[in-house]
């Protein structure tokens, strides 16, 4: 009877209590009612032991009051209160963004992105990994880090590889295998190339009003400067860029003499210990899979620099989900938006100027070198190509093998 009477009173008064007032109340219960107080109490109310047994001792000393306004000046005790879980275990949102990079997707050109794992899923895992969270916290962490939830949808990509999340996966596991040993790991990839000349960029930038930066009329390619194709090495770890501006063709001569550029530039002094190097590329363009010149090439590059080179290709379908696509090709496009690119200078330029929150640097070179298109690489040149494939399709992963 005495515990439903102060079950019925704690009630009624909590919802006009503060936190400090309800735990007063509750310990002077307690006191009210003797030895054994606490416990009863407790039962009644469901309030903890500890909270009431803290209450009492603050009924046994004066409260803090501020003398200038006569109130109390903090309900809780500082330092008091449960900790936010990012808090007290920091390297929770390090594991999530682990479990979701292999599996991220979302326009490149765009902040937001999407992840094919469900909160629920993604909290299992988390937990299995020995921190204590729930899908509701997995859902705050991955709003706040540009993340929405699983779309409902699919792109349209064309037609989709079987084991195209399997190759995802394998490239992750690659990755993160290259990093732990500190072997360098690049991305690379082609940008759209581009008319140099007084033409039209897209996008905007702040000029006065009515006043416009004029260009052409029309987008006929000049004979003289006519256009650049970029070719773009991304630095994973480093989160660093270097792009080759060529002025010729796009071949695998060029992709490869850009990594070439690249790893002399800066790739040397960054891993002067390197036995290994691991590319990242699309299935297509001048560094396909079925390109038999960038394997040429590659051996060539293993050979003068002494290293193992495993690549591995991104699915049909998937180039855009390439890192260099969102970690630099977007920024540069950002960057040099409605601009007119009227020269290779201004090109090299405003690449070497883009920059982000996160510290992306880049450095950028003009190429002059011809690069001719139609060379064929007989059967017996593509033998001497060193290769070992991997037993998980091996015609998209494979290792370049330095024979010097």
């Amino acid at each position: 009877m005495q515990r439903d009477i102060i079950q019925k009173r704690y009630e009624t008064m909590l919802p006009y209590l503060n936190e400090k007032q309800s735990r007063l109340l509750v310990a002077t219960e307690a006191i009210l009612l003797g030895r054994g107080g606490i416990s009863l109490v407790s039962i009644a109310t469901g309030v903890s032991r500890p909270t009431i047994t803290i209450g009492c001792k603050e009924l046994s000393n004066f409260p803090d009051i501020d003398v200038s306004n006569g109130e109390q000046k903090r309900v809780r005790q500082p330092g008091g209160g449960r900790k936010k879980t990012i808090l007290r275990d920091p390297e929770l949102l390090m594991d999530l963004e682990g479990l979701i990079d292999p599996v991220t997707r979302g326009d490149p050109e765009s902040a937001l992105r999407w992840t094919c794992k469900s909160v629920r899923k993604l909290s299992d895992e988390l937990n299995q990994m020995g921190h204590k969270t729930s899908h509701h916290l997995v859902s705050e962490l991955l709003h706040a880090a540009g993340y929405s939830l699983q779309a409902n949808r699919k792109t349209h990509e064309g037609d989709s590889h079987v084991d195209r999340n399997e190759q995802f996966e394998y490239i992750h596991r690659k990755i993160q295998e290259f990093q732990v040993s500190n072997q360098p790991v690049i991305s690379v990839d082609t940008k759209k190339k581009e008319l140099i000349g007084n033409y039209r960029n897209n996008g905007k930038e702040l000029r006065p009003m009515g006043e416009p930066e004029e260009v052409n009329v029309y987008d006929f390619i000049d004979k003289k400067l006519g256009k650049v194709a970029p070719y773009g090495i991304y630095d994973i770890q480093q989160n660093s860029g270097w792009v080759n501006v060529g002025t010729d063709h796009d071949t695998a001569s060029f992709a490869v003499e850009s990594i070439r550029r690249w790893w002399h530039d800066m790739g040397h002094d960054l891993y002067s210990e390197a036995k290994r190097l691991f590319i990242t590329a699309d299935g297509g363009g001048s560094n396909g899979y079925r390109v038999r010149l960038w394997k040429v090439e590659l051996q060539k590059l293993a050979n003068e620099i002494g290293l193992d080179i495993s690549v591995s290709h991104l699915p049909a379908g998937t180039s855009k989900w390439n890192k260099i696509e969102h970690r630099l090709f977007s920024f540069i496009s950002k960057n040099w938006r409605g601009k007119p690119l009227i020269s290779h200078e201004v090109v090299v330029n405003l690449i070497a100027a883009t920059t982000t929150k996160k510290g992306l640097t880049v450095k950028c070179q003009l190429d002059t070198n011809t690069y001719p298109k139609g060379i064929k690489v007989t059967d017996e040149e593509l033998q001497q190509v060193s290769i070992e494939r991997d037993s998980f399709h091996g015609e998209w992963n494979y290792i370049i093998r330095s024979n010097v």
